[in-house]
C-alpha cells in the first residue's frame, strides 16, 4: 500500500508539470523529461517518509518473508489436494511433472 501511495504522489506531481511544459510548448519528449526530473527532485526532497515506507514494503515483499499471494482458485486447488492426500495416503500428488501427450 505504501508503494502505491508513493507512486500516486509521484504521478500527482508529474501530471501537472507535464501539462505545464506542454502548455509552454517544450515538445512531448522534453516536457516528459523535465516533468520527470522535477517530480523526482520534489519527491526526493519532500516525501522521504513515504519513500522509505515504499522501499520497506518492497523489501519485505521480495525478501522472502512475505506471505505468498494466492488467488481463490489456487487456494481451493491446494485445499482439494490436501483433502485428497489426507483421505488417501497412498495417492501421490506431483505438481512438477507434466503428462506427456503421445
Amino acid at each position: 500500500m505504501a508503494f502505491l501511495k508513493y507512486s500516486l504522489i509521484r504521478l500527482a506531481l508529474f501530471a501537472p508539470l507535464f501539462a505545464l511544459f506542454i502548455y509552454l510548448q517544450l515538445g512531448w519528449l522534453l516536457a516528459a523529461l523535465c516533468a520527470g526530473m522535477m517530480a523526482f527532485a520534489i519527491s526526493f526532497l519532500f516525501f522521504q517518509k513515504q519513500r522509505d515506507a515504499a522501499a520497506a514494503s518492497l523489501h519485505q515483499r521480495f525478501s522472502g518473508q512475505a506471505k505468498p499471494l494466492r488467488s481463490a482458485g489456487e487456494v481451493a486447488d491446494a485445499d482439494a489436494e490436501d483433502r485428497l492426500v489426507d483421505e488417501h495416503p497412498d495417492v501421490t500428488v506431483r505438481t512438477d511433472a507434466r503428462r506427456k501427450d503421445s
